[in-house]
């Protein structure tokens, strides 16, 4: 099978669903004349023309509010912002309009549009820049959020994302633009909210999403060599979760730790943390344990990043908390 870089996946998903839906068209920054600020929309705009792949001003409030009304008017817009950290200006877009719009129109308006861009840190970026916001998106209502962690899954999950009738967020990380990774050349879709067991384990659940997992691919490596098996669950979807994924694991492994890039108030693993212990108490030989980012602004000293951020390290500490490894 070929192999290709996660924004090539991004670029074919986008193209095959807009040659198939003459009512899809893309906009954003940089989206056209450069080709994405990641590459990621390279050679749109020569296929498909300036009315369908469309440059915008730095106005993400004034963009993504067309996306919104063009949807509510049977359009299928992709609307994709250079960071979610710049989504904040727009969204009172996204919540308030968006995400309520067929609730508040008793089914009148359904909204089939998808916001997309990188989340997260991406190096030294500093404060403003490195933040993510998973969670928050996943707490509203009405929002479907992706967050695919390899080619494969992110072409897979783009196309169903595209196809929805209600809003997606599909978040993806500008340290994952040049991953590489195996691409069938015919169509697939993947399901949104079905979480994927990445790795087989028989000691601990590791569950992450996102470019994050790679760090428990590594601990997992490094902890089989130690004589402790983790079963590695790849969510790629966080709202809906599929929490039966989850739990089943954990009634083989008895341990559960959470990894993710995001602070740890209201996070996903605070939320996982909460359904496992609600549902599959019983099963549980040791507390649930999370890895996140420290409780604090991220810094711009590369010392300062190695600390906030997660990492393979930090997460094996935790596995071996849990299994009485220490």
């Amino acid at each position: 099978m070929r192999e290709i870089q996660f924004r090539e996946a991004v670029c074919e998903a986008m193209s095959e669903e807009m040659r198939r839906d003459s009512s899809i068209y893309l906009m954003g920054e940089e989206v056209a004349e450069y080709n994405g600020a990641y590459k990621a929309s390279k050679g749109m705009l020569d296929e498909f023309g300036e009315k369908r792949v469309i440059d915008t001003p730095i106005s993400e409030l004034g963009f993504a509010g067309i996306g919104v009304g063009s949807a509510m008017n049977g359009l299928r817009p992709i609307i994709e912002f250079m960071t979610f950290n710049f989504s904040l200006v727009a969204i009172d877009q996204i919540i308030s309009n968006a995400a309520k719009m067929r609730q508040m129109s008793g089914g009148q308006f359904p909204v089939p549009i998808v916001f997309r861009g990188p989340t997260a840190s991406a190096g030294q970026l500093g404060a403003t820049h490195s933040q993510a916001f998973e969670s928050w998106y996943a707490n509203c209502p009405g929002l479907k959020v992706v967050v695919p962690s390899n080619p494969y899954d992110a072409k897979g999950l783009l196309k169903s994302a595209i196809r929805d009738n209600d809003p997606v967020i599909f978040m993806e990380s500008e340290q994952m633009y040049g991953d590489k990774g195996e691409v069938p050349e015919g169509e697939y879709l993947i399901p949104m909210g079905v979480a994927e067991v990445k790795r087989k384990g028989t000691d601990v659940t590791i569950v992450s999403f996102g470019k994050i997992i790679k760090e428990a691919y590594k601990a997992a490596d490094e902890l089989a060599e130690q004589g402790i098996e983790a079963e590695v669950i790849d969510l790629r979807t966080v709202r809906p979760i599929d929490y039966d994924t989850i739990i089943e694991s954990v009634k083989r492994t008895n341990r559960l730790v959470v990894l993710e890039e995001s602070w740890p108030l209201g996070s996903i693993a605070t939320e996982i943390a909460f359904k496992i212990q609600k549902d599959a108490f019983d099963f549980l030989d040791a507390p649930i344990k999370r890895v996140t980012c420290l409780d604090t602004p991220m810094a711009y000293a590369p010392t300062l990043v190695e600390a906030f951020l997660p990492n393979k390290d930090k997460l094996i500490e935790a596995v071996k908390e849990v299994t009485y490894s220490k």
